[in-house]
């Protein structure tokens, strides 16, 4: 049972609704057929036999006995032609206990079915030429007469059986056009009534790929609550990312003179102590600032807009560009114009502004900024000359979920942190920082990090980000 209806718990309100509509009809229109088609057939069925019941009636008024030979008045007439017309489908016939009959001509030589009947009594038979009959019939006792008689009227049932089929065609093309005429009406209904619902789930679209700030309110009073809450909702969680981020930047601030103090403090101390010191304080000056960052960039993913990718990241690789050049460092971008990702800008520079440090750190000429399109978003790539990393480190590096500024490595016998990894993972280096912002700004907003031998010697890190919004 659960697996029938695992798929249909997924489905849409709009699907429930028509499927649910759907079955209403092929339940609702068969049955009302059913039901029209049988009161139907027995109005015309009653009314039938209440003409066969006025013929009889009129049989027995004219049935006459002859005073002189008491022998039954041959000459009956009920005055319609079809009594006249061999085999027409309608007969009548009187018959006593000596099997003396009279019949109307239509019967010709043939005779009908005769039963002991007190009463009138209604029922079906087959005719001279085996077609359907309808026969009224019953039993009287003429005045003078001394045998009791037997009086039948018979009409075919075939003009009663084409009626009723008739009928009970056009009432199914009835029904046919009545259920299309439904289920359009209940399509238009259904899409009208989930106006709302689309109008919502277009704003909370919108919302998350950050072209709206809050949920329109104009709706059905139902939705109209619940999009106030939703929106009451959004403006708290914005105004707790915004005293995080706040108490992110003071507490960086308020930490920047104590560490600053102990440096100074360090350098009064003799060598060895001194050494011990300095490199506790910056392995604390780089673990605070690490996760300060974190603490920055983290709750921005969700509500970023698109921001197109060369405009935000101009003023970094500007920055850099002259870096590069001041090194005596060849650097070549190739950034397309059109290409936009949903991102914070203050965090695709931060993220796009580590790659490159790093790469110049590293590279010995040449440094390369490239961007190509994919499916709901863009690779970014950046490739240096430098010492690079082997297939083995780069495998290690991103099977083991090893952050790219590790600091604990050096516990790892293992894993080789020499300086041909293209990475510099010692803290006093400063770039291990800035990489291991990147992994989580890359983690955040759903996106992927790759590893790769660069085609110019050293090493590519690629980088895909998302433009759209994922499901």
């Amino acid at each position: 049972m659960r697996a029938i209806l695992g798929p249909v718990v997924h489905w849409s309100l709009r699907r429930r609704l028509m499927v649910a509509s759907l079955v209403l009809v092929l339940l609702v229109l068969p049955l009302a057929g059913v039901g029209l088609a049988y009161n139907f057939r027995d109005a015309v069925t009653g009314s039938f036999d209440q003409r066969l019941s006025s013929l009889l009636q009129v049989i027995l008024v004219r049935l006459e006995q002859d005073p002189i030979s008491r022998r039954l008045d041959e000459s009956l007439d009920l005055g319609d032609p079809r009594f006249s017309r061999v085999f027409s489908g309608w007969y009548w016939q009187v018959t006593d206990t000596r099997d003396t009959t009279l019949v109307s001509r239509s019967l010709w030589d043939q005779r009908l079915p005769v039963i002991q009947a007190q009463g009138e009594t209604l029922r079906n038979a087959q005719g001279p030429r085996g077609e359907p009959l309808r026969i009224a019939e019953r039993d009287v006792r003429l005045p003078g007469y001394p045998h009791r008689l037997h009086v039948s009227v018979a009409a075919s049932r075939e003009e009663l059986n084409a009626e009723v089929a008739r009928f009970e065609w056009l009432l199914g093309l009835s029904l046919l056009t009545l259920g299309g005429l439904l289920l359009v009406g209940l399509a238009l209904q259904i899409h009208w009534g989930l106006a709302p619902l689309r109008r919502l789930h277009t704003n909370l679209r919108a919302i998350e790929s950050g072209e709206r700030k809050r949920l329109e309110t104009h709706l059905p009073g139902e939705l109209r609550e619940l999009a106030q809450a939703m929106n009451e909702v959004l403006e708290r969680d914005e105004r707790m990312l915004t005293r995080s981020r706040d108490a992110a930047g003071n507490l960086a601030h308020a930490l920047k003179t104590p560490v600053s103090v102990l440096k100074t403090l360090a350098d009064r101390l003799p060598e060895t102590p001194r050494q011990q010191v300095r490199g506790e304080v910056a392995r604390i000056d780089t673990a605070v600032r690490h996760h300060l960052s974190r603490a920055s960039a983290a709750g921005s993913a969700l509500l970023s807009g698109r921001v197109g990718l060369k405009a935000t990241i101009a003023p970094v690789v500007e920055g850099l560009a002259r870096l590069a050049e001041r090194r005596g460092i060849l650097f070549e971008q190739n950034i397309d114009e059109a290409f936009n990702v949903r991102m914070d800008p203050q965090d695709l520079q931060e993220l796009v502004g580590n790659l490159l440090e790093n790469a110049l750190r590293w590279a010995e000429t040449w440094v390369a900024l490239k961007t190509q399109a994919a499916n709901d978003g863009l690779w970014l790539s950046i490739d240096d000359d430098g010492p690079g990393m082997n297939p083995q480190q780069r495998e290690r590096a991103l099977k083991r979920g090893a952050r790219l500024d590790e600091r604990h490595l050096e516990a790892d016998p293992g894993f080789d942190q020499s300086p041909d990894t293209g990475f510099d993972s010692s803290p006093s280096a400063g770039s291990g920082l800035g990489l291991a912002i990147v992994e989580d700004l890359v983690a955040l907003y759903g996106g992927q990090l790759q590893l790769e031998e660069s085609t110019l010697g050293g090493l590519c890190v690629r980088v895909w980000l998302p433009s759209k919004i994922s499901r």
